[in-house]
């Protein structure tokens, strides 16, 4: 009786704290370094938002390096990420496709438009053209000879494309320290089979990337360059003056400045007719770098956010529904062992609960399916052990000696039948995790922290609650209590 009452005390500890996890709104744990919220988090089909299949847009002959395919993983989560969006899900998908889930996603269009895009920044030489024909090329795709991550150096001049017949009009512009002249990003020309222009430096040199919302009643993007990029810029503005310094992004001319002095501090900052949401965008692309491969989107699925909370609200009325069933039986034909099994079930929930919280869980439809299939297996172990204990009785033990013997005899059938569905999640997830399923990856996380908790449930929990509750009640006397 002294060792179920010690683990009674551990078992209302855990009981205290999973409470405390699983409050609407828990305040978490902040001590020292540990700071840790405990909140619930939805899926996009509980909350509405964006899932995307994206695909490699390169030919289906090429063969995809693993680590580029590794690092566009990386930057499509780090753009996503900043995102804001509640919990996204970023997964490799095979050797050439991701998955992207964004929850709460407000503009999907705009979501995309951000992940998929390359964004390769580019600083070109233009000192081939004047600066007439250079101005002519803003807002349209150019061809460089930064291809695949490698600068070609047999390609690094150029002839002068025609000039146009009435050359525009041209403000006095620069590349200093405090500005440059820009315009409106545009990606929907074709490609040239003009000039090939060569690029002085890319993206990579990049520093820190930010945006000043207001200068001069517009944002700009100041950006600041490591060393490397810092002594580049510095050799080829002091041996350019006059020249035009061309920035491309994916290609596209967004800036054409002409460099009137040598910039050796390493900072700079592009204008131009940008809102601030175009200058948050760009600088997103710019800040976690540029993918080594554009992406194309293969299939999307929007789900809005009223077809989410109805989703949810209908998983809610049947998981509650299913354990109301599942308490009624038990109580009815277990009678006081059910009401017990009842009481561990109702434990089982709240610590499985909380284990969503604190981990935390993403929880989908399919995830919340896994839930509710896993109280079936918490409840089947508690099935075997009392008809275990009821055929200990008929065969004349005493209660005591039934509870401990019909527990023994039912644990390899619960340890075998919970360790085949702990073995059929591992694959499941697997499959998942590699295949980017991420419905049937949910499903195996939800369903195998269920089966450990029931397993918890039916060693410690029941068997305590049984022993505490029955073990100085006469049978001879109360055998209807037990369904005799």
């Amino acid at each position: 009786m002294s060792r179920n009452y010690r683990l009674l005390i551990v078992i209302v500890l855990i009981l205290l704290f999973a409470a405390y996890v699983d409050l609407p709104k828990s305040p978490g744990i902040h001590l020292g370094s540990i700071n840790r919220d405990f909140t619930t988090h939805l899926g996009l089909d509980l909350v509405g938002g964006l899932q995307a299949l994206l695909e490699a847009d390169v030919p289906p002959s090429t063969v995809i390096d693993s680590n580029d395919m590794s690092s566009a993983k990386n930057i499509v989560e780090n753009r996503v990420n900043a995102l804001g969006v509640s919990e996204p899900v970023v997964q490799q998908a095979g050797s050439r496709r991701i998955v992207v889930e964004l929850p709460g996603a407000t503009d999907p269009d705009k979501a995309l438009a951000l992940i998929k895009q390359a964004g390769l920044l580019e600083f070109v030489d233009m000192s081939s053209i004047s600066p007439e024909q250079a101005y002519s090329l803003q807002n349209k795709k150019i061809n460089t000879d930064w291809v695949t991550g490698r600068s070609q150096s047999s390609q690094n001049t150029t002839t002068a494309p025609t000039s146009p017949s009435t050359p525009p009009s041209i403000p006095e512009t620069s590349v200093t320290p405090t500005g440059t002249e820009s315009s409106t990003i545009t990606t929907t020309l074709p490609l040239p089979t003009g000039p090939i222009f060569h690029t002085i430096m890319t993206g990579a040199v990049l520093k820190n990337v930010y945006v000043n919302p207001n200068v001069g009643g517009k944002p700009t993007i100041a950006f600041e360059l490591n060393p490397e990029g810092a002594g580049i810029f510095k050799d080829f503005t002091s041996t350019h003056i006059g020249d035009v310094l061309g920035i491309a992004l994916d290609k596209v001319v967004i800036s054409a400045p002409k460099i009137n002095t040598a910039i050796t501090g390493g900072k700079g900052v592009i204008e131009g007719n940008f809102t601030l949401e175009d200058a948050n965008a760009l600088t997103l692309k710019l800040k976690y770098g540029s993918l080594p491969f554009s992406l194309k989107v293969l299939t999307n699925e929007t789900v809005g956010p009223t077809l989410g909370q109805d989703s949810l609200d209908k998983s809610l009325v049947a998981g509650l529904i299913g354990m109301s069933v599942v308490i009624l039986f038990m109580a009815l034909y277990y009678r006081l062992p059910g009401l017990i099994a009842d009481l561990a079930l109702l434990c089982y929930a709240l610590i499985t609960f909380a284990l969503f919280r604190a981990i935390p869980v993403t929880l989908t439809l399919p995830g919340i399916a896994g839930f509710i299939l896993s109280v079936g297996v918490a409840v089947d172990a508690n099935v075997l052990i009392f008809e275990r204990i009821k055929e200990e009785l008929r065969s004349g033990k005493s209660l005591r000696q039934a509870i401990d013997l019909g527990w023994k005899r039912a644990w390899p059938s619960i340890r075998d039948s919970n360790f085949s569905t702990l073995i059929t999640c591992i694959i499941l997830f697997w499959f998942g995790n590699t295949f980017g399923a991420s419905i049937v990856k949910g499903f195996s996380v939800t369903l195998a922290i269920g089966v450990l908790v029931s397993m918890f449930t039916a060693i410690i929990v029941t068997r305590t609650f049984l022993h505490l509750v029955l073990d100085n009640i006469n049978f001879t006397q109360h055998s209807r209590w037990f369904g005799f």
